[in-house]
């Protein structure tokens, strides 16, 4: 492959990429914060999938830019992942009931 055609791909990636980008955040932020915990539980496995393709372009780099690349790639998708997990426990996390308080909604202490 000639260097034009190098470059010209790596200019289609990079347009790919930002349309990705902007797509990504019009359509997270028309989603209602009710519906953020169950959209992040769920997409913790299409995320699991990123790393996983991030992995596999890793292998087949060639070049010290593609290296490098495939290394942020690898990088942040591993953050995503984790940072998904996380953030779903958190959120999780103000759900449950403080310890020592087992009763029910309405039900009564006998203490």
């Amino acid at each position: 492959m000639s260097s034009a055609g190098t470059v010209s791909s790596l200019v289609f990636d990079a347009y790919i990429f930002a349309l990705a980008c902007f797509l990504g955040f019009i359509v997270i932020s028309k989603v209602p914060s009710i519906l953020h915990t169950p959209l992040m539980s769920a997409t913790n496995a299409i995320h699991g999938i990123v790393y996983v393709g991030a992995i596999y372009l890793a292998a087949g780099s060639h070049g010290w830019i593609s290296d490098l690349i495939a290394a942020c790639a690898v990088a942040l998708g591993a953050g995503n992942v984790v940072g998904g997990f996380v953030v779903t426990d958190r959120i999780l996390a103000m759900f449950r009931r403080p310890p020592g308080n087992e009763t029910a909604k309405g039900g009564v202490s006998h203490d």
